[in-house]
């Protein structure tokens, strides 16, 4: 089962360190074991940006609604 990290994870970072990732697989002959273990980070990381992005996404229906309800009162 994967972890669930509650950290703060800097999207940009993340995202930077996945294009490297992808980039090495798509470019080197790694040996099948290292391509293994890459291509698992890379699916770490991707669930990192997705984590990343929901919890944007969240935060900016919140502060719609909330913009909603303050158009609303006036």
């Amino acid at each position: 089962m994967p972890k669930i990290s509650t950290k703060k994870i800097n999207y940009e970072a993340t995202f930077k360190e996945l294009e490297v990732l992808v980039n090495s697989l798509e470019d080197t002959d790694l040996p099948l074991q290292d391509a293994l273990k890459n291509f698992e980070k890379g699916i770490q990381l991707t669930n990192q940006c997705q984590q990343a992005l929901t919890e944007a996404e969240q935060k900016v229906e919140i502060l719609m609604q909330n913009q909603e309800q303050n158009s609303e009162q006036k």
